[in-house]
C-alpha cells in the first residue's frame, strides 16, 4: 500500500478545528463527542470526529504517534480507529481519568455492541505510538512508548471487516471538554503481524 494513501484522507464528522499537514495533523475536539454502542451503559454515542483513508489491501500495518499533552478532563482521548459504520468499528487510545492515572485501552464494536479493554497507566504519560495491523478480516492493535518496541493490546475479528475498509485517527471529548490532539510519524508498512505458524497448544 502506498504512502500516498494519506493524500486522500476524509472526515467522518469534522472536529472543532483541525490542521492537516503531511507530517503533522492536529485535531481539536468538541465537547460531548464519543464513540460507543450499547453494552453495559446502554447509551449510543456516534459523533466523534474521524479522519480516515480507504483501502482493499488485505495485509498491512499502520503506525502513528499520538501526543495528548492537552488532555485534561475525564475521558479526553485520541488514537487510531477503523470506522466502517456506526455499528462496526474499533479504536485504541489513552483516555484521561485524573491527575494520578489514565486508561490505555481499546474498544471493538461488532454489529452494534461495544466492548472495552483497559489497563491503568500513569497520568504523566503524554505520548503513545500505535500499530494497527490487518490480516484479511482479523486485526491486531499494538502500542509503544518509543515507536520501536511494540506490545500487543488485542487481537480481534471484525465481522464486517473482510472487504474494503477505512482506517485512520480520531480524537474526542465525551464530557464538557475540548483539547488538541497531535498526530505525527504516520506510515504504512508491510504487515508486521506475521501469520501464525500453526503450532498447536501444549
Amino acid at each position: 500500500m502506498s504512502l500516498n494513501k494519506f493524500d486522500h484522507l476524509e472526515w467522518t464528522r469534522e472536529p472543532e478545528a483541525s490542521v492537516i499537514r503531511r507530517e503533522r495533523i492536529e485535531i481539536t475536539t468538541r465537547p460531548y463527542t464519543d464513540l460507543w454502542q450499547r453494552t453495559y451503559y446502554h447509551f449510543r454515542n456516534d459523533n466523534a470526529p474521524v479522519l480516515q483513508t480507504e483501502t482493499d489491501e488485505k495485509y498491512f500495518s499502520f503506525i502513528v504517534r499520538t501526543d495528548f499533552t492537552g488532555s485534561h478532563h475525564r475521558f479526553d482521548q485520541c488514537g487510531i480507529v477503523m470506522y466502517l459504520d456506526a455499528e462496526n468499528w474499533l479504536k485504541a487510545s489513552v483516555e484521561y481519568e485524573n491527575e494520578q492515572f489514565q486508561h490505555l485501552g481499546s474498544v471493538v464494536t461488532n454489529h452494534g455492541y461495544s466492548d472495552w479493554a483497559t489497563t491503568a497507566i500513569p497520568a504523566d504519560v503524554k505520548e503513545m505510538w500505535y500499530r494497527f495491523s490487518r490480516r484479511e478480516d482479523d486485526y491486531c492493535v499494538e502500542c509503544s512508548r518509543d515507536g520501536a518496541e511494540f506490545t500487543q493490546m488485542r487481537v480481534c475479528h471484525m465481522w464486517e471487516g473482510a472487504g474494503k475498509i477505512r482506517f485512520g485517527i480520531y480524537a474526542c471529548s465525551p464530557e464538557d471538554s475540548s483539547f488538541t490532539a497531535v498526530f505525527t510519524d504516520m506510515r504504512i508498512t508491510e504487515c508486521a503481524w506475521k501469520a501464525h505458524d500453526g503450532q498447536q497448544p501444549d
